[in-house]
């Protein structure tokens, strides 16, 4: 599950790849999600599907390292600093803003600003943490938010105080805040992420759950929403965060906003539902953004300066030194540094590219 290491010379359609995949296990989870609604309070579906999801990366940690151990970079130092603070933004206030947000919004007011979710991410991205971007991948960007909110537009949007806006506003920038934050930590175990994400954010929920009075289903509808959580959210977790390494934030957020057009389209050929106009539009707007992104092309000379751990096989980015009995063709993580590499190729703002432009 924590896929290959990551390297440079591995193809450029590697990152979209992972990163669509995520969008497309999580939005296959929202059909499967809805067909329990019926019988699971919302609040309390949202604490099993994150239960599901920390509980089940956490089997499979367990047997993983049972079996032959990981080539993954644990987690330590200021990774846990960085990764607490995308878990308060993701887990805890995110979930709390949307509760409140949500009992004063309407519905298609609500489904329209959870679109702004990408939009935070990537302008986090580019203006507070300095992500490179040019006018072709802000484009791409917007024309697959647009193909978003024209799926969730519901004919109307509807009057609503101000503060209930404001309120989902701000737990798209908390989710913004904790993708963002996530990148920092992308170079550690995408397993050990996803585990913690769901199990603390899975914690919240649950109380926020029990607060409003929900109750615990039966037992065959837990294990169904924790199967359902594993995949769409544990798996789509780990994917994420092997995208954020090749992709940087804000384009992994981009191929990630095509989730709603994924679950659109699996309800139509799953579920029968009809194929709409809205649909239609959406799916074309959300194509042009991602062939935008897909056929972006940047490279100059550049320099790297960076000392980190991460998992790795030898190539040009990769040439240090080993202690013995280290085979430099397998995947290994250990502290090496870049210092002194400069050449030009093209590449992507991922965790080996972050300089300034």
């Amino acid at each position: 599950m924590t896929g290959e290491p990551h390297t440079h010379d591995t193809s450029r359609w590697q990152g979209p790849g992972l990163a669509l995949l995520s969008a497309a296990l999580f939005g296959m989870s929202t059909p499967l999600a809805k067909l329990l609604l019926g019988v699971v309070d919302p609040w309390m579906l949202a604490a099993l599907l994150y239960l599901g999801c920390g509980i089940g990366i956490g089997l499979y940690r367990l047997a993983r390292g049972a079996a032959s151990g990981t080539a993954e970079t644990a987690m330590t130092g200021r990774d846990w600093l960085w990764f607490s603070g995308a878990i308060v933004a993701g887990g805890v206030v995110g979930p709390v803003c949307l509760l409140l947000g949500l009992s004063l919004t309407p519905a298609t007011t609500a489904s329209l600003l959870l679109n702004l979710e990408g939009v935070a991410t990537a302008l986090l991205a580019w203006f507070l943490f300095r992500e490179s971007f040019d006018r072709r991948i802000a484009t791409g960007m917007a024309a697959i938010v647009a193909g978003a909110m024209v799926l969730s537009w519901g004919g109307s949007a509807e009057a609503a105080p101000l503060a209930g806006p404001l309120l989902i506003v701000a737990a798209c920038v908390a989710w913004g805040f904790d993708n963002n934050l996530t990148r920092k930590v992308s170079l550690s175990d995408p397993a050990q992420i996803a585990m913690w994400k769901g199990l603390i954010a899975g914690t919240v929920n649950l109380l926020l759950a029990i607060s409003q009075g929900a109750t615990l289903p039966a037992p065959d509808v837990v294990l169904a929403a924790g199967l359902v959580g594993f995949a769409g959210y544990g798996v789509s977790i780990v994917l994420f965060v092997l995208a954020l390494r090749q992709l940087g934030t804000a384009r992994t957020g981009a191929y990630f906003s095509t989730a709603p057009f994924i679950g659109a389209l699996v309800a139509v050929l799953a579920l029968g539902e009809p194929l709409t106009a809205p649909l239609a539009i959406a799916g074309v707007l959300m194509a042009l953004g991602v062939w935008l992104h897909l056929t972006e092309s940047h490279a100059h000379e550049h320099g790297h300066d960076i000392e980190h751990s991460h998992r790795h096989r030898h190539d040009r980015h990769h040439q240090h030194e080993h202690e013995a009995g280290i085979d430099p063709g397998e995947p290994h993580s250990h502290w090496h540094s870049h210092k002194g590499l400069r050449h030009s190729h093209p590449h992507f703002p991922d965790a080996h590219h972050t300089h300034r432009h």
